[in-house]
């Protein structure tokens, strides 16, 4: 974890003190970090695999699921090498198969992964079918499978001669000394490809000769319901691990996303599409079905990771969320969306049980709906997420009395996708508001007949106005105690300062979900300035609690360089006596794995205390330890980041949680 990280900070040379060669040192430094991390994985693996403790968990794959994740993971590197990629799916396989998706995805990810690095010229092809023959007679699963499903991994790469093709299936081993020094690796990929798809029940098959490329076979059954190359001792030696690990487990298959037949891959341009990011796969086909009524293309996600990729490739015309997610918090997928240009301009309803409606709807969120609502407030629900998207331009209230200032607001904001009214006093907004809807307001808190703190509350009343969101710009210093009634009653507050002409343009661009790439070239670089900026972390505190000295001294260094405060703790006691004692706080970074007090229990304490029930928790957990991640968000995490933690991943997620 340190080596990655202060490898990283060195290479990237931000004081501008280290020389060229120096810098060349910090990255080699930060790749053989790297290596060696892959290296520590794979030995990993294959002992597990070899003490025969790795438990299959099989589930309904989809071949849809299953072609978007290779298509995204490997396409760019085939335009970075230049090589052809192609993805065939024979129209004969059925819609899904049963299968262990991890360990799956594992096997071909090292079969392309070896493909492209072997491979110079020409391409890489994958192509997925239903198999009539080829793999071994004597085979004890395939033999007697009504459907088996081959894996064909083809390139055009080197080859291998013949008298190497069965040495390289084994453990360290390369076709030979010069293959595995040009093009590196440990040799471990094929060896632990071989092993899992023994254990899922099937084998891998090699085709190959040297210059004319290769083709591995990957077959497994369709259907599977137990593990049969399991080792005998698997059982007895996993059952500690199952045992402790069984609440995990079963949470974690209870939130699956059932195959629903969705539209995905029945869409056109011209279609008005919704994503529903939902893991209960009976309420998912309640809103796919309603959706449909009111004229919606749907696609449905069963994951946070799953819906950020299906919004980035479908570009939905809203998205329907729920804030309670397998892998990480709606709250979580929300900020993401919103962090992209390509997706913040989406509405976005959020679908949950908790009434946290403010808390949503100023982080961006079109609207709130609650789980205990009736089929026609979701349908009214859907209904106003396809009126407010096929509208035409935006409409914006500005409320200042200063005629300069109002034109200069004005001016800043002022773009082909929205329409702008003003008003100069109190009770010509709201005169304006009952008029006709704004889809978002500006509002100067010195008006000459009411205060602006008088209008919020007189627009609080109006059940008709209380959900537009209002940005209050404010030069005035603001007290704590009116800073607190804003924020229960504004979407967000900009205080007229150095920046605020990038904040302001920001925080309407967000509240109108105005498409990026529409706004001038100028104002596209303002917002990209402001959300690349250090200015949410510059003098911020953060706690970091961690029992190791070598990662505390890798994140103090990455944070300070930012311009935060950094407080230490090094076990879980400490931190929440430090929490107590020290002001200010805005942040912690929890790791979970300490003595004394783990993690966990640190943060189900930190959360029992009201004055810490919103402060932002970032817990660091090893990627390697099934359940982590649910059970950090149980424990009360807002968010969490694997080890070895990606220091670019890292700061994304402090300045998301700091930003407002």
């Amino acid at each position: 974890n340190s080596i990655l990280i202060l490898g990283q900070q060195l290479s990237q040379n931000s004081e501008g003190n280290l020389s060229h060669r120096q810098v060349e040192y910090a990255r080699t430094i930060h790749s053989a970090g790297t290596d060696l991390l892959n290296l520590i994985t794979d030995i990993l693996d294959l002992s597990k695999i070899e003490s025969g403790t790795v438990t299959v968990e099989y589930e309904e794959l989809g071949f849809g699921m299953l072609r978007e994740t290779i298509e995204r993971t490997f396409r760019h590197e085939g335009e970075t090498r230049k090589l052809a990629f192609t993805l065939d799916f024979d129209p004969r396989l059925a819609r899904s198969m049963t299968t262990d998706s991890k360990r799956l995805l594992q096997i071909l990810k090292n079969l392309l992964s070896n493909a492209f690095k072997f491979t110079e010229r020409g391409g890489v092809r994958l192509h997925v079918s239903p198999a009539s023959g080829g793999w071994s007679v004597e085979h004890p699963t395939l033999s007697k499978s009504g459907t088996v499903i081959e894996f064909s991994v083809s390139d055009t790469g080197i080859g291998i001669p013949a008298e190497k093709q069965r040495i390289i299936f084994e453990a360290f081993q390369q076709a030979d000394a010069g293959t595995a020094r040009k093009y590196g690796g440990t040799g471990l990929g094929l060896a632990i490809s071989r092993e899992l798809a023994q254990l899922l029940g099937g084998e891998i098959r090699l085709s190959s000769s040297p210059g004319a490329g290769s083709t591995f076979t990957l077959y497994l059954p369709q259907s599977q319901v137990t593990a049969p190359h399991q080792k005998a001792a698997a059982s007895a030696a996993a059952a500690p691990a199952q045992a402790a690990l069984a609440p995990a487990a079963r949470a974690a298959a209870s939130a699956r996303l059932e195959e629903i037949a969705d539209d995905r891959d029945d869409i056109s341009p011209a279609d008005a599409v919704l994503l529903v990011v939902e893991d209960d796969p009976h309420y998912a086909r309640v809103l796919l079905e309603l959706a449909r009524r009111k004229g919606f293309k749907v696609v449905v996600a069963g994951s946070g990771e799953r819906a950020l990729s299906l919004a980035a490739r479908h570009k939905p015309t809203a998205i329907s969320l729920d804030v309670f997610l397998p892998d990480m918090l709606g709250w979580t997928v929300l900020n993401q969306l919103k962090r992209n240009p390509d997706t913040r301009h989406i509405p976005v309803q959020l679908l949950t049980v908790e009434d946290e409606r403010q808390y949503g709807l100023e982080r961006g969120a079109f609207s709130f709906v609650t789980k205990t609502v009736t089929t026609e407030s979701v349908e009214e629900a859907l209904e106003r997420l396809k009126e407010f998207a096929s509208a035409g331009p935006r409409r914006l209230l500005v409320v200042e009395d200063d005629p300069a200032e109002r034109l200069s607001i004005t001016e800043l904001l002022a773009s082909r996708d929205i329409e702008i009214a003003t008003a100069g006093s109190g009770a010509d907004a709201l005169a304006r508001m009952r008029e006709r809807a704004f889809d978002c307001v500006v509002l100067d808190l010195a008006l000459p007949d009411i205060s602006g703190f008088e209008l919020l509350a007189q627009v609080q009343k109006d059940a008709t106005l209380r959900d537009t969101p209002i940005v209050v710009f404010t030069g005035r210093e603001l007290t704590m105690e009116e800073e607190g009634e804003l924020r229960r009653q504004a979407k967000s507050i900009v205080l007229k300062g150095v920046r605020s002409p990038e904040r302001l343009l920001d925080e309407t661009a967000l509240f109108l979900h105005r498409v990026m790439t529409d706004l001038p070239p100028e104002k596209q670089r303002m917002i990209h300035s402001l959300h690349e900026s250090d200015d949410a972390l510059r003098g911020r505190k953060v706690l970091v609690v961690d029992d190791d000295i070598r990662n505390v001294f890798a994140l103090n260094s990455l944070l300070e360089r930012h311009d935060m405060q950094v407080v230490n703790a090094s076990n879980g006691y400490e931190a929440i006596d430090l929490l107590e004692r020290t002001e200010e706080l805005s942040l912690v970074l929890m790791d979970v794995m300490m003595p004394e007090m783990d993690g966990y229990e640190t943060m189900r304490r930190i959360r029992t205390k009201a004055q810490f029930k919103l402060l932002p928790i970032i817990a660091l957990t090893a990627k390697a330890m099934k359940g982590d991640r649910e059970k950090c968000l149980e424990a009360g995490a807002s968010d969490y980041v694997a080890k070895p933690v990606n220091s670019e991943q890292l700061l994304s997620l402090v300045r998301m949680w700091l930003r407002r």
